[in-house]
Formats: C-alpha cells, sequence, structure tokens
C-alpha cells in the first residue's frame, strides 16, 4: 500500500501501514447518536482520555450537529463548548487533535487553544476566511464531500456516478483549498462523506470505492460509525444498535485501505480493524 503523508503545524504523519482510528467527542446535546453524552467538561475530558487508551491515534472535536435537520449553532456557543475542552486535552494529551466546524473563527479559536486539524464537513465552501485560517496556523484540513446543509442534504441524493462525481468534487475541493490557503497538498485529508447527501446503498458504493478514490493522491477518511446507512441495512433505527454493523463497516474500510476511520466506539472498532489490517496486508503481499 503506498504511503503518504500528512501534514499539520509542524509534524509529518506517514499513513498506510495501519488503519488510524479517530475518536469522535461531540461536546454538543442534540447530535445523532450521543447528543448530551459528552456535553459538560468533566464528561469531555473523562472520555477523551478513555479513548487515547483504547487506542484512539486522533481526537475529533465538535460542537454543532451535522445530523440530518440540526439546527444552527452561533460561533460564540461553538467556541463555549469546544475551546476549553481542547486547551485542556492539549495540556494533558500528546495525540493530534482536530476540530470538527465549518466556521472560521471557530477553527481559529480550535487552533490557539491546541487543535492541530480542521475538520470541515464542507470542505471549504462555508466560510471564505478559513482557508486564512489554516495558512495563519499551518493546520491540516480534512476536506468532506457534501451537498447543501444538514437541514437539505436528504434532498440531493441524485447522482448519475455516485463514485465519479464525489471523486471529481474531492479533486475540486483539493486543488481551491490549496489555492486559498497557500498550503501544499500533503496538508490535505479527503472524506467522501459517508451519509451526507447520500443513501444506504451510496454509502456502501463509496466504502467499495475506496481504492478508486485514494487513487485522489490524498490520505482517505471513512466516517461510517452508526450511521443510517447501516441501519437501514440492518433495519435497525436506533443508533446505540449499530455497534456490530459499524463493526462490519469499519472492517471493510480498513480491508480497503482506508486511511483513517472516524469511530464513536474506539475499543470494539479498534479490535475489527486490527485483524482487517492483519489480513489486507497478506492480500497485498500475495
Amino acid at each position: 500500500m503506498q504511503t503518504l503523508f500528512f501534514r499539520y503545524r509542524d509534524q509529518r504523519l506517514a499513513l498506510g501501514e495501519r488503519t488510524l482510528l479517530m475518536g469522535i467527542l461531540n461536546t454538543t446535546p442534540d447530535s445523532f447518536s450521543d447528543g448530551g453524552e459528552h456535553a459538560s467538561f468533566d464528561q469531555a475530558i473523562r472520555h477523551a482520555h478513555l479513548m487515547v487508551e483504547q487506542g484512539a491515534d486522533i481526537l475529533d472535536i465538535g460542537g454543532e450537529s451535522t445530523r440530518p435537520g440540526a439546527p444552527t449553532v452561533t460561533v460564540e456557543e461553538e467556541i463555549r463548548r469546544t475551546a476549553p475542552v481542547i486547551r485542556e486535552l492539549r495540556r494533558s494529551l500528546k495525540v493530534p487533535i482536530s476540530i470538527d466546524t465549518t466556521k472560521a473563527a471557530v477553527a481559529a479559536a480550535a487552533l490557539a487553544a491546541g487543535a492541530d486539524i480542521v475538520n470541515d464537513v464542507s470542505g471549504l465552501a462555508r466560510d471564505p476566511d478559513l482557508p486564512q485560517v489554516l495558512r495563519d496556523w499551518q493546520a491540516g484540513c480534512i476536506l468532506m464531500h457534501m451537498r447543501g446543509t444538514p437541514a437539505t442534504m436528504r434532498e440531493l441524493t441524485r447522482y448519475e456516478d455516485v463514485v465519479g462525481e464525489v471523486g471529481a468534487a474531492l479533486t475540486d475541493c483539493l486543488r481551491l483549498g490549496m489555492e486559498r490557503s497557500g498550503l501544499d497538498e500533503e496538508f490535505f485529508m479527503l472524506d467522501p462523506g459517508i451519509g451526507f447527501a447520500k443513501t444506504a446503498q451510496q454509502s456502501a458504493q463509496l466504502i467499495a470505492a475506496i481504492p478508486r478514490l485514494r487513487q485522489l493522491g490524498r490520505p482517505i477518511l471513512m466516517g461510517p460509525s452508526r450511521k443510517s446507512f447501516i441501519g437501514h441495512f440492518l433495519d435497525q433505527p436506533d443508533p446505540h444498535q449499530r455497534l456490530w454493523g459499524t463493526a462490519g463497516a469499519c472492517a471493510a474500510c480498513a480491508l480497503l485501505q482506508a486511511d483513517v476511520v472516524r469511530v464513536h466506539d474506539v475499543a470494539e472498532m479498534r479490535d475489527a480493524i486490527r485483524i482487517a489490517d492483519a489480513v489486507r496486508h497478506h492480500l497485498i503481499a500475495r
């Protein structure tokens, strides 16, 4: 498997040897599967430390839900929910920290507090000031594919060729992100946006197409954890009952050479991914 490099601040991370785990920490009252569980400062800090102990390689901190139909949150509230948590985690942990936001001011506050990476579900389309923040802080950036907003994305799932169109859109995002930020391609990672303006079948197609997406030349992050496409295939409406379905999806992502998988349940997904990685290495050796 080709080694790809991802840069953030003064660090350069080699990807490809194994699938990395990004642990999700939502400091929100309304996220689709864990809203309110880690909304207090102490809860958030405890859970972040637990995820790192369980094997999380990166932490992704979010202060605004991106579930379908989620209301918007003010910049001030999003900063209030995330910056103090990031500041404490930066003091006590060494793993890279990502801020999950589309807002330049939130990203800047998070980076000032010690975050390393900006995870933007809009692919830098929402806030024209965000590329300059990336440049100022030499921050890594995850560009995700999405159509519309959380309020409208369910109506925007018509594609002629979902893999080709998502790949082309991510290529454009990368080119524009590099131009607007002045950063080279190593500062960017790509996410096809499982469940974001995608049907269940389209989400499955994008997982199957990870080797094709990786040909775009950048690391690929996949976020299948507890998503509605798993509920669709399992006929399981409760996100909390999608653990084994998520394990199957994460194992498939790892087997197909995803570089990073973004998950809620770190310990369980760590085990699933370790087995998939072991099998993948033998497949490649053949």
